[in-house]
């Protein structure tokens, strides 16, 4: 039972690190909720360009508030940094499985997702201090 307990409970020390982690994690679970609507309905895949968005912004304000939790203080600067990694790892994956070059509008994105996940980060920390 303490060899269960040791492998499950390791934790990630950098706060960065385990909001971008937390993120793919929330981002995973939007894309298979994504996918059985739509499975399960009339929708087309263009039909859900605004819920993949909603769904990054989740998991980018998720992984901010896990780094902020992690990071004793400055929540934003650590939500931010997570929020701009994973806008720009979405980014570069898009760029690698697509073979679509990166626009202007990519990068506004990136600083969308870097601001979502600095509120994030702002919330983390004060949940921790409660």
């Amino acid at each position: 039972m303490s060899l269960i307990r040791r492998l499950f409970s390791w934790k990630i020390s950098s706060p960065v690190l385990s909001g971008l982690c937390r993120s793919f994690l929330w981002m995973l679970l939007g894309a298979f909720v994504l996918s059985l609507l739509l499975w399960g309905s009339g929708l087309q895949e263009q039909d859900l360009t605004m819920y993949t968005y909603i769904v990054h912004g989740i998991a980018a304000a998720f992984g901010g508030l896990t780094a902020g939790s992690r990071a004793s203080s400055k929540g934003w600067y650590q939500g931010g940094l997570t929020g701009a990694f994973y806008g720009l790892i979405v980014l570069l994956i898009g760029f690698l499985a697509l073979d679509s070059a990166p626009e202007g509008i990519d990068f506004l994105w990136v600083l969308a997702a870097a601001g979502i996940g600095a509120l994030g980060g702002i919330f983390g920390v004060n949940l921790q201090k409660s």
